[in-house]
């Protein structure tokens, strides 16, 4: 989840690459390279939460219909062919929403022009102070490779500084960082279409409660991640892998294994009030909004696969709101 909302915000600032510019990034199944033992647990955790797989689905309750449709925030080898399948949805929905309308992704890509404070430090120690400089250097040399020059690495926010180092070398390399993701596809379409669009909450209040966190545990999530002993290439082509067979919930389990192995003492705290920030609460406020908005109403919405499944996935707060949730073929 950090990882996608790094990419987010970086393409809010960023001009779209062309789709023919992205190199296909291939790796290792960082899953399948678990022993055989550890894999069939994490298997079977992810197997029992609710809703554990799939991207497309519709929530009906009465004269209500939300299609709600798990997204992967940038291009990849499936991108124009799940369009192709969401086209039809979008010109039939009254409206489409979106974790950030593009209506506010430009007043949002305007307010980071005008305030950089929103991501960057720009007053006070920077990474090279907060880190030191063995630290820094070996954080700067990952920049590098996702080709961000040290000067502006130098400015991030840790928080931010920490999820850059989630975006795979080679997908930075070949046009992660750009707005030509599903998500603003199926914005534009809806533009285009004349299909009203909505966010589905105020980006801004997210990143204010992420600024709230300690500035330690910001600076020690770069530590832990730069300490990671795995490959970065390979975690991202394990994400998309995995996404793409739509096996969301294990993808998060995975996250969770790999968190609470590598990220120290308070490791379950920390992973748990991310969870809550950039997940859980998320998902109670997005439900809220729709059962306010939506009733007698055909709508489709779209935001990031992880929000889908669980006890406090979107699907299963929907279930509970009375609707009837079913899977739809992608």
């Amino acid at each position: 989840m950090l990882r996608a909302l790094a990419i987010l915000l970086i393409a809010l600032q960023a001009h779209p690459a062309p789709a023919e510019s992205q190199a296909r990034c291939d790796g290792r199944d960082l899953i399948m390279a678990l022993p055989a033992p550890e894999r069939r647990t994490l298997e079977s955790r992810a197997a029992a939460q609710p809703h554990a797989e799939g991207l497309l689905w519709r929530a009906s309750r009465g004269n209500t219909r939300i299609t709600l449709f798990g997204t992967y925030h940038y291009q990849h080898r499936k991108t124009g062919a799940h369009l192709d399948r969401l086209k039809p949805m979008i010109e039939a929905a009254q409206t489409v929403y979106l974790e950030m309308s593009p209506e506010d992704q430009a007043a949002f890509r305007k307010q980071l022009a005008e305030d950089p404070s929103t991501m960057f430090i720009t007053q006070g120690e920077t990474l090279p102070d907060l880190l030191g400089p063995e630290d820094w250097q070996d954080f700067a040399a990952e920049m590098e490779k996702r080709r961000i020059p040290s000067v502006v690495a130098a400015k991030f926010k840790p928080l931010w500084a920490a999820m850059m180092l989630g975006v795979g070398p080679c997908e930075a390399r070949n046009g992660a960082m750009n707005a030509s993701g599903i998500d603003a596809l199926l914005g534009e379409h809806a533009t285009q279409t004349g299909v009203e669009t909505r966010s589905l909450e105020d980006f801004a209040q997210v990143l204010g409660r992420l600024d709230d966190q300690p500035l330690e545990k910001q600076v020690e999530m770069i530590r832990l991640t730069l300490a990671w002993p795995g490959d970065a290439d390979d975690m991202s082509h394990t994400i998309r892998t995995r996404y793409l067979a739509g096996q969301v919930a294990l993808t998060w389990e995975y996250s969770r294994l790999v968190s609470l192995e590598h990220g120290g003492p308070t490791a379950a705290a920390d992973f748990a009030r991310l969870e809550d920030i950039l997940l859980t609460d998320r998902n109670r406020a997005w439900v809220e909004k729709l059962l306010a908005e939506v009733p007698g109403s055909q709508v489709l919405v779209a935001v990031g696969a992880g929000h889908l499944p669980g006890k406090a996935g979107l699907l299963h707060l929907l279930e509970k709101a009375g609707f009837t949730v079913e899977r739809l073929p992608l």
